[in-house]
């Protein structure tokens, strides 16, 4: 997997040296592996935000975002690191890494904080303060294709969100056939979890429905939420995803 402009390294965390959340947590390719001094651990990093907390207003609300980010998002790196080093895991990716998982219970801090630190990365990127009414290009004529119309996809993709029992995500992602699905997942789970989703994919699009992402502004009425994300969607980087 390409890496994108959104994953480039925005700082080192305390537990040492730091890489872009999908890529391997192999030492850097420039060390020494004989030298003894060299023994900092490699984490996963939380990316950087492309745009201020309160630039997603009204739709989604300063407060909100920044607790999400700061907090949610931080806490999911942290563990995931901790869980990568009590696993004793190097030179995987990401995505490796989700989708050897299987439901055995002994990697549920892999599962709930790996699976956080992804979904919550491609959530951050696929939002924008001018996001576009509807895709355009490739990504236009995919989602004809799969589901008839955009109208069509915007209806099956909400409610998927809005019937997610509980905690979860709802997806538009790109199945090993190369044609889009919609789909969605409890907790942290995502379609690259192959052993763990009823169907696999690439995730391209994805919308949090965890109450920590909308109980602030919005309480229960989780599908004006919904309604409202999609006035944020950058269109362009879900077509970028799409070509990935």
């Amino acid at each position: 997997m390409k890496k994108r402009e959104f994953l480039k390294v925005t700082g080192a965390l305390a537990a040492g040296t730091v890489i872009s959340p999908f890529t391997s947590c192999n030492p850097p390719a420039n060390s020494d592996s004989n030298d003894s001094t060299n023994e900092t651990p490699v984490s996963f990093t939380q990316p950087k935000l492309n745009f201020a907390f309160n630039a997603l207003e009204p739709n989604i609300d300063a407060q909100t975002m920044e607790i999400h980010y700061g907090k949610h998002h931080a806490g999911y790196v942290r563990k995931f690191n901790a869980a990568l080093a009590d696993a004793k895991i190097s030179g995987k990716s990401l995505t490796d890494i989700l989708g050897s998982l299987t439901d055995d219970g002994k990697t549920t801090g892999l599962r709930n904080n790996g699976g956080g630190h992804f979904n919550h990365s491609l959530f951050w990127d696929i939002m924008t303060p001018k996001g576009a009414s509807a895709p355009s290009g490739d990504l236009a004529d995919a989602i004809n294709a799969a589901f008839g119309s955009f109208d069509k996809f915007k209806d099956l993709f909400s409610t998927a969100a809005k019937t997610r029992f509980g905690s979860g995500w709802a997806w538009l992602s790109k199945g090993t056939d190369g044609k889009l699905f919609v789909s969605s997942t409890p907790n942290q789970d995502n379609p690259l979890m192959k052993n763990l989703v009823e169907k696999t994919g690439t995730p391209i699009l994805g919308i949090d429905v965890w109450e920590h992402a909308y109980y602030l502004k919005y309480q229960n009425l989780r599908g004006d939420y919904i309604k409202n994300f999609f006035k944020v969607i950058d269109w362009s980087k879900v077509g970028a995803n799409l070509k990935r």
